[in-house]
């Protein structure tokens, strides 16, 4: 596992460096097009379930529900609540950019399964039954490159558990390769 730490101090440390431009520009967009705050703090869930404050570019309004887009699906539509660059910078996956913040100090990792809301409970209660609740989650993982918002919860957390159970790191180098040419080709993405 230190293997995989040292991968990610250093990845995140020289991304965040060559990304600076970009970490420039989407903070000035989100300013300049919504009031409120470039950055937004989402509390999430980490590794053994413990809460941790995660940052990503603010792509909605302030005020939005603090729920997962599916569940937005069901009471109204995610839209209305986008900023004007939000949809642009969320298709991107520019918004993500900041997580790199999170896999320096340790509180994520580049891969792993994705870090849920903290009131995604049933979501959270699957990752804890096939025990993947004890990986760091990541910017990317292996549901994301098999189908991101487009495949429900149970198939997620079924993906999740792969990963738990072959993690190596090659398996991480594939997943950042595939997720680099799915996040380009914007694959996946409903929001």
């Amino acid at each position: 596992m230190w293997i995989k730490r040292i991968f990610d101090i250093s990845t995140a440390l020289v991304a965040m460096l060559l990304l600076l431009p970009f970490f420039t520009v989407t903070a000035l967009m989100v300013k300049l097009s919504s009031p409120g705050p470039a950055l937004y703090w989402s509390q999430r869930v980490g590794k053994k379930n413990q809460l941790f404050s995660m940052p990503k570019f603010r792509s909605m309004r302030l005020g939005t529900p603090q729920i997962a887009t599916h569940l937005m699906n069901q009471q109204s539509k995610p839209d209305q609540f986008l900023t004007p660059v939000g949809s642009f910078i969320r298709k991107s996956s520019l918004d993500e950019l900041p997580q790199l913040w999170s896999v320096f100090i340790g509180d994520m990792s580049l891969v792993g399964p994705r870090p849920a809301l903290f009131n995604q409970d049933d979501l959270i209660a699957l990752r804890t039954e096939k025990g993947v609740h004890l990986l760091k989650p990541g910017i990317t993982g292996w549901a994301q490159i098999n189908g991101r918002d487009e495949i429900p919860i149970p198939q997620k957390v079924t993906l999740d558990a792969y990963y738990l159970h072959h993690q190596s790191l090659l398996l991480d180098i594939k997943i950042i390769v595939l997720t680099v040419i799915k996040v380009l080709r914007r694959d996946n993405i409903t929001h």
